[in-house]
């Protein structure tokens, strides 16, 4: 990732927020510097698609919502923004203004991993997304192979890992009830491309 080399290095959040809802392109937000996102391959795109199709098949009817890639998620205590590939709230989700766009308590996080942000999802992302107290699972999704990967918060600030590998493997998500059949999330998927 590389800060927008046309902008000044630093804006408010608030300066952020008003450039961002009217761009037209998606941009993260971190420590003050402002970062375009790229493109997906189609393989993110399949994994990402068969995903949220799977999650919001086994959420359907429970007070659950599911957001795709657009929704941007607020980390109080670093004051960034980021755009998941997948959010899921359970309960009544929550807002930081009246735009409804920003997003408050995640419960769940889904990345798919791509070769030019695999490093920031593992790392700084993480490390943000573990200042937020609603959030209880971190998901990460490889893309050149069958592979998941699990984070799921426990007492004390510990996080427990668990992942998947293979299309005959599934991956159970307690924070929202749910498992991902790694069959179904790779349906489509070659692995010799992308």
């Amino acid at each position: 990732m590389s800060a927008l080399p046309d902008m000044r290095p630093h804006m408010t959040e608030e300066e952020y927020l008003a450039f961002e809802r009217e761009s037209e392109l998606k941009h993260e937000f971190i420590d003050g510097e402002v970062y375009a996102m790229s493109g997906a391959s189609r393989n993110h795109n399949l994994i990402v698609g068969s995903t949220l199709s799977a999650l919001y098949g086994q959420l359907r009817g429970r007070p659950r919502e599911t957001y795709p890639s657009d929704m941007k998620i607020r980390t109080p205590s670093t004051r960034s923004y980021s755009y998941p590939d997948i959010t899921i709230v359970c309960g009544e989700p929550q807002f930081s203004d009246d735009e409804r766009d920003v997003l408050l308590n995640p419960t769940l996080i889904v990345e798919v991993l791509s070769p030019s942000t695999e490093r920031h999802d593992r790392g700084l992302k993480f490390q943000h997304y573990r200042e937020i107290d609603s959030l209880q699972e971190y998901v990460l999704i490889a893309q050149d192979k069958p592979h998941i990967e699990r984070f799921l918060r426990q007492d004390v600030g510990l996080w427990q890992f668990s992942e998947a590998s293979g299309l005959d493997a599934s991956l159970e998500l307690p924070s929202v009830g749910c498992e991902l059949n790694l069959a179904e999330i790779y349906e489509r998927v070659r692995f010799d491309v992308d």
